[in-house]
């Protein structure tokens, strides 16, 4: 699996920018999957459920399935947040990864950068950026996609997606 992240500051468009990806990339033939780190406390259950209830009364993991979808939830309990590593290993394969958050880990990303954020760049300082989605032109060697151009950045991540590792 290739793994490619898509960063910046909160309010840059980065899940706007990957919904609009996703789309394409599949229509280019990629299976696509997503890691999305949280920074606050968050839940996909619901009070009341049958689920929510076995995890209150202390589960450690609850598997919901049906005929449409499955989730598996894990209540940490204390433990430590498992890194992005350990994360990847539960997803089922495929072509490629996009991951969102995790801004610190190792790991190729796309800068998403919009002027009127008022936020600095990540990339002078950030070896793993190789390429920065903006909406202004910026001094660097790295590739500069148009956030207007979705199509455009959707064959970047293509063509990184299918380059041998």
């Amino acid at each position: 699996m290739k793994v490619l992240g898509i960063a910046g500051y909160s309010g840059s468009g980065k899940t706007t920018l990957i919904e609009k990806l996703v789309p394409r990339l599949a229509r280019a033939g990629l299976r696509v999957s997503l890691v999305k780190h949280a920074h606050h406390d968050f839940d996909v259950d619901h009070a009341g459920k049958d689920s929510w209830r076995h995890r209150q009364a202390g589960c450690a993991q609850v598997l919901v399935t049906s005929s449409k979808r499955w989730a598996l939830m894990t209540e940490l309990r204390g433990a430590p947040e498992p890194g992005l590593e350990e994360q990847l290993r539960h997803l089922a394969p495929c072509d490629l990864v996009l991951v969102e958050g995790f801004k610190f880990d190792p790991i190729p990303r796309v800068e998403v950068h919009r002027r009127s954020g008022g936020q600095s760049l990540l990339f002078p300082s950030d070896p793993h950026v190789i390429a920065v989605a903006t909406d202004e032109p910026l001094e660097t060697h790295l590739p500069q996609l148009s956030l207007d151009d979705e199509d455009g950045i959707a064959r970047f991540v293509v063509d990184f997606a299918r380059t041998p590792s």
